[in-house]
């Protein structure tokens, strides 16, 4: 039998506060980071203010700049994001 646990966090943290703490640890601005992506600096800084998603393109322009760190690193991190900001406010409505 399979028993349901509380496995998702208490909290929802932005893709943007990882790749803001990796552009940090590098040393480079978001404007830099912008520069780089060949972006206008507004999206990036709405992602690191967690008021932009990431995309597809985006996480293969963040691959290029950082190509250690896959695409599909940015993209499991937007999808948990959106996945556990769904299930807070779901148990928020139920408690």
């Amino acid at each position: 039998m399979v028993t349901k646990t509380n496995a998702y966090p208490d909290i929802a943290i932005s893709p943007g506060e990882y790749l803001a703490e990796e552009i940090r640890a590098r040393g480079i601005s978001q404007k830099e980071l912008a520069r780089r992506m060949g972006r206008p600096l507004n999206p990036i800084n709405e992602i690191i203010n967690g008021k932009k998603a990431i995309t597809a393109e985006t996480a293969l322009q963040l691959e290029e700049v950082m190509p250690e760190i896959p695409a599909r690193f940015w993209l499991n991190l937007e999808a948990d994001y959106q996945l556990t900001k769904v299930l807070i406010n779901k148990r928020a409505k139920v408690a």
